[in-house]
């Protein structure tokens, strides 16, 4: 209910129900004060400024009638526009009175501007009165009136912006300090690069060992994000600032460095540039076997074995991680080859072996890295699997094919020729071993007899070659159960492409290791007595 004055019509004909003229005041006398004027109820719901709708308690009254239904009595309609304060009260006009108006008019000029009414029958009216506004007639039959009290209106309130300036400002502030902040950032990593500062470093010289492992293709970073791992530099930024403009550091290879833990950048880099670093690196020769063998001079050469032993060595905080010979010797006796990494098909062939013989040639020449503190399985496991990649690259077994023969069997010529010539020769005597196994006949090589009495020597004497034994080629027809040593990968192309001619026979004939091949025994002597002449042997 919004505005002065009832809500309801009349009851005769629906005009509007004016209340009781008052006599004017004579000419001359003083006003008289408007009688009191009772405050009207507050209605059971409210009317939304906004949304032109009831509101209220649910329950409280019932839903208003369809607007779309027709129905007696009086109905409001709202005109356009924010509709008026729903508790209107009495405003005092302090101004010049409105100007169509007679002064001495009590009544309120302003009392019809916000409705408007139909006009219905009274009856209807009358059923619909308390519905609408919840007031009887005679609420507003009083002439009494109730002093006027002053409500904000906040339709009229100017709107704030006070409080939007000062978010924006706000905005303002923050947009600005992260700038200020990204610049400062940007400031100080550009300044830690340049200058070198803003990282992590230990003092000294280290504290424990500790073992770490450099591969294949690391960089300096690489190396530094290792050490820090270990915890052998604070962070990877101190060894590599402590590395520029140090060459040494490029020529790093790969392979076990023992450091220490807790040391300076330029401790690191000293530690790791030094040649004692360096451990569990071996490097096998072309036609090294398993065991050690003895010079004529009574020198000692290691064998593979002992090789692997040696490697497998590092003093870590006072404790020796070596492995012996014979814990290598039983292991390469008794493991399974094909999951230590060595070739299905080496490993088949030797499948009937029982022996530690059995991975002899499997280790083919080459320079290897082993992890000190394995045990002798893993050892033999990290020089099998390199080696089996090494014999991927010679060829093997696809290019044993043409030959005629398994590439086990290819890997034990490679072998033979590894020990009975020199390399401008390999292709060759390979072609004097395949026309003897094709005629049938005994291979007839010294390195063979020789083979399991751990001698280096090509020259035999009579009783060597009438000791039995499967390395005697003297006494035995077609080739060695096993290699006689590491095979070169050109003794294994060797192997598989043998030069092209008819010999059987060949003898070293010159003092650089140069041998004179011979298709007919009779040749052979002659080249062998003009060898012997001129001091070659």
């Amino acid at each position: 209910m919004t505005g002065p004055g009832s809500p309801h019509g009349p009851a005769d004909g629906g005009r509007r129900r004016r209340p009781p003229q008052r006599p004017l005041p004579a000419e001359g006398a003083p006003p008289r004060p408007a009688p009191p004027r009772p405050r009207r109820q507050p209605a059971p719901e409210e009317f939304s400024r906004h949304r032109g709708e009831l509101s209220g308690p649910p329950g409280d009254v019932p839903p208003p009638p369809d607007p779309q239904q027709p129905r007696g009595g009086r109905r409001r309609r709202y005109v356009e526009g924010p509709p008026p304060d729903e508790r209107p009260t009495e405003v005092l006009h302090l101004g010049p009175e409105r100007f169509d108006q007679d002064p001495r008019d009590p009544r309120d000029p302003y009392e019809d501007e916000y409705y408007e009414y139909d006009e219905y029958d009274d009856e209807d009216y009358e059923d619909h009165a308390d519905y609408e506004d919840g007031y009887e007639d005679e609420d507003y039959e009083d002439e009494d009136r109730a002093e006027p009290e002053y409500f904000d209106d906040e339709r009229d309130d100017p709107p704030r912006r006070g409080r939007g300036g000062r978010g924006k400002r706000a905005l303002g502030w923050i947009g600005a300090i992260a700038v200020i902040v990204l610049l400062a950032g940007a400031a100080w990593f550009g300044a830690r690069e340049l200058l070198g500062f803003g990282y992590e470093d230990y003092e000294g010289s280290g504290e424990s060992d500790v073992l770490v492992q450099v591969a294949d293709g690391d960089t300096t970073s690489s190396i530094a994000g290792k050490l820090e791992e270990n915890d052998v530099v604070a962070s990877a930024k101190a060894f590599v600032e402590a590395s520029e403009g140090d060459s040494r550091v490029l020529s790093v290879q790969p392979g076990y460095y023992v450091m220490k833990t807790r040391m300076s950048g330029s401790s690191a880099v000293e530690q790791l540039v030094s040649p004692r670093a360096r451990v569990g690196q071996l490097e096998i020769r072309g036609g090294t076997e398993l065991d050690d063998t003895v010079q004529p001079d009574d020198k000692v050469t290691d064998g593979v074995l002992s090789l692997l032993s040696k490697a497998s060595c590092a003093d870590l905080n006072g404790t020796s991680t070596c492995v012996p010979v014979e814990q290598l010797r039983e292991a390469a006796k008794t493991a399974d080859l094909a999951a230590l990494g060595a070739p299905p098909w080496a490993a088949e062939a030797v499948a009937e072996v029982d022996d530690y013989r059995r991975i002899e040639g499997l280790i083919v020449p080459g320079v290897y890295d082993v992890r000190p503190g394995a045990d002798a399985n893993e050892l033999l496991g990290m020089v099998l699997q390199k080696s089996a990649s090494r014999l991927r690259a010679a060829g093997l077994p696809d290019d044993a094919e043409p030959t005629g023969k398994t590439p086990y069997e290819v890997l034990i010529i490679a072998s033979v020729i590894e020990r009975e010539a020199v390399k401008q020769d390999f292709e060759k005597v390979s072609r004097v071993i395949y026309n003897r196994l094709d005629e049938g006949m005994r291979l007839e090589m010294d390195s063979t007899v020789n083979y399991p009495l751990d001698e280096p020597v090509i020259r035999t004497d009579p009783a060597d070659r009438q000791r039995p034994g499967p390395y005697n080629t003297y006494q035995n027809t077609g080739l060695p159960p096993t290699p006689i040593g590491a095979p070169s990968e050109q003794a294994i192309e060797a192997a598989e492409e043998p030069a092209e001619g008819d010999w059987l026979f060949f003898v070293k004939c010159e003092k650089n290791g140069l041998s004179c091949f011979s298709e007919t025994y009779d040749e052979h002597r002659r080249n062998v007595e003009d060898a012997q002449s001129r001091g070659v042997f």
